[in-house]
């Protein structure tokens, strides 16, 4: 399907829910809308999805000014993050429904196939109460995809899951979505997942859509201050700093190594993700002294707070590390893998990206 949004907005009362924004979904493809809580995903994926109409704008289908069209005159599936399951109909009935409402043959083959896809086949005979939150969700995913809509909306499904089965279902539902033919929308506020689904991510905040493009594309030139905070987690750490002769004076009187094209703005703001700062120095690296404020272990990573010079910063340490608080640290960064703002937000210089030539 083609999906346009013409500049579609939404106001509820005084309060204004979306700003009017253009977007043109790439058919066929998933697109992320990634975006912390009340940046406006769940108001454009119900517009979308014809559960509620925009304020301003239209929407366009294949062509078709679908506008005001009801939900259920689309042909459009969606997911939610409570799942939502026929609790009178056991889970082999429920991921059928779709396909009877259209009237398919040999159902019973490919619910299994389905089921088996999503690890939930020896369940088929049971009804959704009986089962864990995580499986339930599963019911919901495969009914969803079982519809087989050239739109289906995902709005955070994993959110309420396990991290261990969040992990198990993203990798699933990647490949899943591989092997469709539907224009999926998939809504979440994690940048990892939007990382592992691939495709196109849509960056909003606050009601805006702030940058559309390849995910890989927006991760690595983020065009804004908002959108590198936003597409960073933990959010980017940022830095003033000042042009001057021999590259860029941060914190007082250090002055970094760093090329900028001839027309960047005297005073800028420096960026570097969290994964982009180390605690062992390689070459062309400067360092930053610092003290330990906070130091936390999650997974396999640790993320140590760091005041400085510059700032406060964190810094993401594969692996577990004795960080004592209060204890000296220092840093270290490559001047040329900073992300380089105007002060006022636009993105000046994004680092070479791996494998790709400056």
């Amino acid at each position: 399907m083609q999906l346009s949004l013409e500049q579609v907005g939404k106001t509820v009362g005084p309060s204004v829910h979306l700003y009017p924004q253009s977007l043109t979904l790439v058919p066929g493809a998933v697109t992320v809308l990634l975006g912390a809580t009340q940046a406006g995903k769940t108001s454009l994926m119900r517009i979308m999805a014809g559960l509620d109409v925009a304020s301003t704008g239209r929407v366009v289908a294949d062509g078709l000014d679908v506008t005001r069209v009801p939900v259920r005159q689309r042909n459009v599936a969606m997911v939610y993050q409570q799942f939502v399951n026929y609790p009178s109909m056991t889970v082999a009935q429920n991921i059928a429904s779709p396909m009877k409402l259209r009237g398919e043959r040999d159902t019973d083959r490919k619910v299994r196939e389905l089921a088996a896809r999503l690890h939930i086949e020896m369940f088929l005979d049971r009804l959704p109460a009986e089962l864990s939150g995580g499986q339930q969700q599963r019911v919901a995913l495969a009914r969803a995809l079982a519809k087989g809509a050239p739109l289906m909306l995902f709005d955070e499904p994993l959110v309420n899951l396990d991290y261990k089965l969040r992990e198990e279902l993203r990798e699933e539902l990647t490949q899943l979505f591989a092997t469709g033919d539907s224009t999926v929308v998939y809504a979440t506020t994690e940048p990892g997942e939007a990382l592992l689904l691939g495709g196109y991510t849509a960056v909003m905040d606050a009601g805006e859509l702030l940058q559309y493009g390849p995910t890989a594309e927006v991760f690595h030139s983020p065009q804004s201050i908002r959108v590198a905070r936003a597409f960073s987690d933990p959010p980017m750490n940022l830095m003033a700093g000042e042009v001057v002769e021999g590259g860029v004076r941060v914190g007082g009187d250090v002055v970094w190594p760093l090329a900028l094209p001839s027309d960047a703005p005297r005073l800028l703001t420096l960026g570097v993700r969290a994964g982009g700062l180390r605690i062992q120095a390689r070459a062309g690296d400067v360092p930053l002294p610092g003290r330990v404020e906070l130091a936390e272990i999650a997974g396999s990573d640790t993320f140590v707070h760091v005041h400085t010079a510059v700032g406060e910063l964190v810094a993401q340490l594969t692996g577990v590390h004795d960080c004592p608080l209060g204890d000296p640290i220092t840093l270290y960064l490559n001047p040329e893998s900073l992300f380089v703002f105007d002060a006022a937000g636009p993105l000046v210089r994004a680092p070479a990206r791996p494998g790709k030539a400056v």
